[in-house]
């Protein structure tokens, strides 16, 4: 009888570590939050939220993430970008207001969509009517490995450049301010 008792005490105990193990892992997420801003000046700025997925050992573009097909530019939702300025995003006006960004990644180039409904959840990609621009982007290599996806600003004279890195690969745009 102590032997049974022992043995169901023993049983409880795993089942209650593993299910108190499992809700902490629910409760992480594989790719986390994350937020870039961009200081316009004057009260004005640019924010993106997204999702950033870790490369963890995987061939990421032209792999995980196929060249020349529409990815949501991060993990899970849509990647938000709000703008509190009307903007050049690479040549193109953006007017102020909250937009959903896309890109297109490739070898040498990149494309961002500047799409205008918001609220998706990322892909599949759906939404060519809504789109407000398609704009060209820089495509270099990055100055290290990159495990987790960054979205950054980093700070121009005449507003900032969009940066993007993942595993071996930075894609860039530069924005102003109007």
């Amino acid at each position: 009888m102590k032997r049974t008792v022992a043995f169901l005490a023993v049983g409880c105990m795993t089942v209650g570590i593993m299910a108190l193990l499992g809700s902490a892992q629910m409760g992480g997420k594989a790719s986390p939050a994350a937020k870039a801003t961009c200081d316009l000046g004057g009260g004005k700025s640019i924010t993106v939220d997204y999702s950033s997925p870790r490369a963890k050992g995987r061939k990421i573009f032209g792999g995980l993430v196929p060249y020349g097909e529409v990815w949501r530019t991060g993990a899970d939702e849509a990647t938000t970008f709000v703008t509190t300025a009307d903007l050049m995003v690479g040549g193109t006006h953006v007017p102020a207001g909250n937009y959903t960004i896309f890109t297109v990644p490739n070898q040498n180039k990149w494309t961002l969509i500047i799409n205008k409904k918001t609220g998706e959840w990322g892909i599949p990609y759906k939404y060519e009517s809504d789109e407000l621009a398609r704009v060209d982007m820089k495509v270099s290599a990055a100055p290290a490995t990159v495990e987790n996806f960054i979205i950054a600003f980093d700070k121009a004279a005449s507003g900032c450049t969009l940066r993007m890195e993942w595993e071996n690969t930075r894609a860039t745009v530069d924005i102003s301010k109007m």
